[in-house]
């Protein structure tokens, strides 16, 4: 578990403040047919930007989490394991927290769905149904590759895809 007590507040403010204006929490979905659901869920904490060192600078104070670059000089810092999100990511952002309304509602809907994944929900079709309500809301809707509509028209039940939907068009 991350030591939030070590950090120095500057630093710390700092970061949340950044990520208060860069970063987002979300919930991602990927078609997988070898997945129980047909799908592969992933909880993701990430912050982009074309400065790599700020992005170190996170990385290094969260202790957990990769860069990597995105293409076009924008890199990202990202954290999806569900252990280094509990253990280290939610520690800081609750030492550390943000000030805008929007930031701090989404941190409290990213750490209920923590909560849910590591019960396992994303493994079943009812907590999927439970995932997808509550991402409604998160990144004032935000730009989804999936909506919540496609996703569980190609929700497997049992192992068994019923009423199968293409993919949709690429964007």
């Amino acid at each position: 578990m991350l030591n939030v007590d070590r950090i120095d507040p500057a630093i710390g403010y700092y970061i949340a403040g950044y990520v208060d204006g860069e970063g987002s929490f979300m919930l991602k979905f990927r078609p997988r047919p070898d997945f129980s659901t047909g799908w592969k869920v992933s909880l993701t904490f990430n912050v982009s930007q074309r400065d790599r060192v700020i992005l170190a600078l996170i990385k290094r104070h969260l202790k957990c989490g990769t860069i990597f670059e995105k293409g076009g000089g924008v890199w990202m810092y990202e954290v999806n394991n569900l252990t280094a999100l509990r253990d280290h990511v939610v520690p800081f952002f609750r030492k550390f927290p943000f000030l805008s309304g929007k930031k701090k509602r989404d941190f409290a809907t990213f750490r209920k769905m923590l909560e849910l994944m590591l019960d396992g929900a994303h493994k079943t079709p009812e907590g999927i149904h439970e995932l997808l309500r509550l991402r409604r809301n998160m990144n004032d809707g935000g730009k989804r590759k999936f909506s919540e509509e496609h996703i569980l028209a190609n929700l497997k039940s049992d192992g068994i895809l019923r009423d199968y939907t293409p993919d949709p068009p690429a964007t």
